[in-house]
């Protein structure tokens, strides 16, 4: 290809929304252009890496599941079937939906569970049949709440998603370590800095669930892992140890006044103990979409002084106990407000205790009369500990769970952090790191097989259950990932594996015919040789064309200059800036060596 004939603009400046080093790059070196919020057009460079990305993604898969197409629109009645269609609409709120002429509602896939099932569930029928496993590569929709750093968070992208089936629990969780270990294949290939962690499953579901993250300062998630390299799991998911507080300073039952003490800080100075020593309790409100309306349950969440609350672990714990209450889909798990309480009055915020009477709770027909009430397993742990009084500017400093407060369930609803010691050895300490999710892997059982009615018959002529997984890879996000931690201050560095071209081929002073000859010489016998070429025959200033070269970040650019006059042409490595001297003659070869 040929600079001058081609759609190759660059930008001396980012848009001024460009908030990471990885969009910033893009944008200048004409991959993306913005259209609007979370949504980018990819430009011939863009498209040349996400093709060849893909062509990658499916030598790995290439035996392990097969190819599809499903449809971007999906009819209502299959997420209902589900119980995904309030949850997505309404409780995260994701998902676009559309009304067709005939007034039929159609969501725009935001994954294809519901789908894949229905589809796969009509054509396997028989436990010989299984396992069946396919794959797509193409777009996605989520109506993301606030767009941000480029195709990291977008409202339109392109993914690999990929949907398994089988006849036992034991061949699902086969076929899950394989698909894992093709993610990993398809990461060091690209030889980015990369892990697998422990994960939430979210409102995928399932039993279990594992990340594929690439460690990057910009990353939204953060990843929690130990030293020896035995156990890491994104933030939302992860578990530890909390530091021992040491003995309490309290040995007596006794309740103390302590006015202006509403935060756990405040309550502790005035007491004399650690943060560690303190029982705080978190008033929240879950709200759940039933046929006749949304309905609430207060809940009443117990941890340590020095711990807060993990929000994604109450959600789950709140989701497990949903039929207690008569179930219904999960919308969320807010603060209580006002509205959530007989009489504000009756509420001594700041000063609560795990035993906070019901009769504080609203008398009203959609509001569940009783806490739910959850206890971390490390304030469960506390002795002689401190906690509110259930009185404004009270404490009781020496209390014990069965003593003077009932136990609550006992859960882990704690976030875990650095300085934690881990489970499986008290001398590793726990470590953070932020990280860009690229990948994500399901057990989901059977989910979404039960629900939509997917059996097949088994070897004694009875209906039996089938098992599914769930495979994802971010397409467009590993890009911007890639591009995240592998640039530098000139621009993008792209490996071999991905490159839009193996080679960028400069013309110092196009109006100088031999250097104009030499090039297109050259450009022929490398394009012969099987390499990607782009030849930049503008006639810019060769700084100007210098600098277009290292923001593409092609791995190797071949300059044609005054070394013609010896006979030779200079060949600069993009990653290591090192640059070498062979002759023309010699180019090709010497090119076609080292690229893969």
């Amino acid at each position: 290809m040929r600079v001058s004939k081609g759609l190759f603009v660059t930008w001396r400046d980012a848009p001024s929304d460009a908030d990471t080093r990885g969009i910033q790059a893009l944008s200048r070196a004409g991959f993306v252009r913005k259209v609007g919020a979370g949504l980018y057009a990819h430009l011939p460079l863009m498209t040349r890496v996400l093709a060849r990305l893909e062509a990658l993604i499916r030598a790995e898969l290439d035996g392990i599941s097969q190819e599809v197409d499903f449809p971007l629109l999906h009819p209502q009645a299959l997420w209902e079937q589900s119980g995904r269609w309030n949850a997505y609409t309404r409780a995260e709120g994701i998902m676009f939906t559309v009304t067709d002429r005939a007034g039929r509602t159609h969501a725009l896939g935001p994954t294809h569970e519901e789908v894949a099932t229905s589809v796969v569930g009509e054509l396997a029928r028989s436990y010989r049949d299984l396992p069946v496993s396919v794959y797509q590569i193409g777009r996605k929709f989520r109506d993301e709440l606030r767009p941000r750093a480029g195709l990291l968070r977008t409202r339109e992208f392109v993914m690999k998603d990929a949907y398994s089936f089988h006849s036992s629990p034991e061949d699902l969780a086969a076929h899950f370590e394989v698909m894992a270990a093709a993610y990993g294949r398809v990461l060091t290939r690209l030889g980015v800095p990369w892990r697998a962690v422990e994960a939430d499953s979210g409102s995928i579901g399932g039993t279990g669930s594992r990340e594929f993250v690439i460690l990057a300062d910009v990353g939204e998630d953060e990843v929690l892992s130990t030293p020896d390299g035995q156990y890491a799991a994104n933030a939302e998911r992860a578990v530890g140890r909390a530091p021992d507080a040491g003995a309490s300073p309290f040995t007596h039952i006794e309740r103390r006044s302590t006015p202006g003490t509403a935060t756990a800080e405040a309550a502790c100075h005035a007491l004399g103990c650690g943060p560690g020593h303190l029982v705080k309790n978190v008033l929240l409100v879950a709200t759940f979409a039933r046929p006749d309306g949304n309905h609430h349950v207060p809940v009443l969440v117990s941890v340590r002084g020095d711990d807060s609350v993990n929000a994604v672990k109450v959600w789950n714990a709140v989701q497990e106990r949903a039929q207690r209450y008569g179930g219904g889909t999960l919308l969320s798990v807010n603060t209580a407000g006002p509205d959530t309480w007989a009489d504000m009055d009756t509420v001594p915020l700041g000063y609560v205790a795990p035993d906070l009477a019901d009769h504080v709770i609203a008398h009203r027909a959609d509001l569940h009369p009783a806490f739910l009430r959850l206890c971390d397993h490390e304030a469960a742990a506390l002795r002689d500990f401190a906690t509110g009084a259930n009185e404004t500017g009270w404490h009781v400093t020496g209390a014990n769970w069965g003593v003077q407060f009932p136990l609550p369930e006992v859960v882990d609803v704690r976030q875990a952090r650095t300085g934690d010691t881990s489970l499986h050895d008290p001398g590793q300490i726990l470590q953070s790191a932020r990280a860009i999710e690229v990948g994500h892997v399901f057990q989901l059982g059977t989910r979404y097989t039960e629900a939509l009615g997917f059996t097949v018959t088994g070897p004694d002529g009875t209906p039996q259950p089938v098992y599914m997984g769930c495979y994802g890879l971010g397409v467009t996000r590993l890009v911007q990932a890639m591009a995240e931690v592998m640039g530098d201050d000139r621009g993008l560095v792209w490996p071999d594996a991905i490159a839009p071209y193996h080679v960028v081929l400069t013309v110092v002073d196009m109006t100088d015919l031999s250097q104009a000859q030499a090039a297109e010489r050259l450009y022929a016998d490398l394009r012969a040789a099987g390499l990607d070429i782009l030849l930049d025959d503008r006639t810019e200033r060769p700084g100007v064309k210098f600098t277009d070269a290292d923001l593409w970040g092609l791995p190797w650019r071949v300059t044609i200059g005054r070394a013609l006059e010896r006979g030779e042409v200079e060949i600069r490595e993009r990653r290591t800036g090192e640059v070498t001297t062979v002759g023309v003659e010699d180019a090709v070869a010497w090119l076609r060596e080292r690229i893969g």
